[in-house]
């Protein structure tokens, strides 16, 4: 974002004899990554997407016993711009998440790489969550995604010493790719991408495409038919992944392949596969778009993988 994006006020009177609905508004201010001005005044960098969530606050208070007006501002000169953007500096959480992961390199070869694993994928959450309201993002934040990336691949070298040795050209191919897969994302397509993310390309972009669009040729394609990766006569994608990949003898993977299995295909009944779908559908009904889906289908993806971890 540069100074001629501009700024955002809000400027409200918060009511004052209903508690709910005042914290209601401080929470949805945090959210957004608003930064206080004074008690009253709110302020975010000006996108469409800001606008729009502040009018529709506005919107709420007003309906209420509030008031509350939204400005579009500029700033006075460059300085006052920077002094402005410094308000949502993000950098200090950015150091204490690299922190906390370079000190997880101290436990290599002594601690359960499972162990460590579920502490990473925790941190990749952390930052997901910084990151989306990182609006003016420094090196800080590059040197964050490092540290989870290159912990990933260690951890990953851990847990699967065989693949490691074995497939060291293939995963060589394998990183920083595109991955394509097509709409709708349901369990087999949700689980495949997150496996991807969690355990095989952490660095992966993931691209969605309508039916019948073909991937792009550098893409490597995943969940239908003709994809290098796709469903076998005894398994979903995800399970042909799993043993391509040589993860099958990760037992809580295994685990997890077998809820997938039965969301898409049916076949024995899994007690916890109830549970999966009605979160999968929440995450399908609540999710604006199929990133969002995704990052709500790896929140309960990483808790099944901690639990039978």
């Amino acid at each position: 974002m540069n100074a001629a994006a501009g700024w955002l006020l809000l400027i409200a009177q918060l009511p004052t004899e209903d508690p709910a609905a005042r914290m209601r508004v401080l929470r949805t201010l945090e959210s957004l990554g608003a930064a206080v001005i004074r008690e009253g005044a709110y302020l975010l960098p000006f996108t469409p997407g800001n606008q729009q969530s502040l009018e529709a606050l506005s919107d709420y208070v007003a309906k209420g016993t509030g008031t509350a007006h939204v400005l579009q501002a500029s700033a006075a000169s460059p300085a006052q711009h920077e002094a402005l953007a410094r308000l949502f500096d993000r950098s200090a959480r950015y150091e204490s998440l690299i922190k906390t992961v370079e000190s997880l390199r101290v436990s290599f070869g002594h601690s359960d790489p499972a162990a460590i694993s579920r502490v990473l994928h925790k941190q990749q959450r952390e930052f997901d969550a910084i990151a989306a309201l990182d609006f003016f993002p420094t090196q800080t934040q590059t040197r964050a995604r490092q540290a989870l990336a290159e912990g990933e691949t260690e951890v990953r070298k851990l847990l699967f010493p065989n693949q490691a040795k074995a497939s060291i050209d293939t995963s060589q191919r394998l990183l920083r790719r595109t991955w394509a897969t097509r709409k709708p994302l349901w369990a087999d397509r949700l689980a495949c991408a997150w496996l991807i993310r969690r355990f095989v390309d952490p660095e992966a972009k993931l691209l969605w495409l309508e039916k019948g669009t073909a991937a792009p040729d550098e893409a490597v394609g995943f969940g239908y038919e003709g994809a290098p990766f796709g469903n076998t006569e005894s398994g979903v994608t995800y399970e042909e992944m799993l043993a391509r990949f040589d993860l099958a003898r990760n037992a809580a993977l295994a685990r997890i392949g077998t809820i997938v299995h039965f969301l898409e295909v049916r076949g024995d009944p899994v007690p916890e596969a109830a549970g999966v779908q009605t979160l999968l559908q929440g995450a399908v009904r609540r999710s604006a778009d199929e990133n969002e889906l995704l990052r709500e289908a790896e929140k309960t993806f990483d808790l099944l993988y901690e639990g039978y971890g």
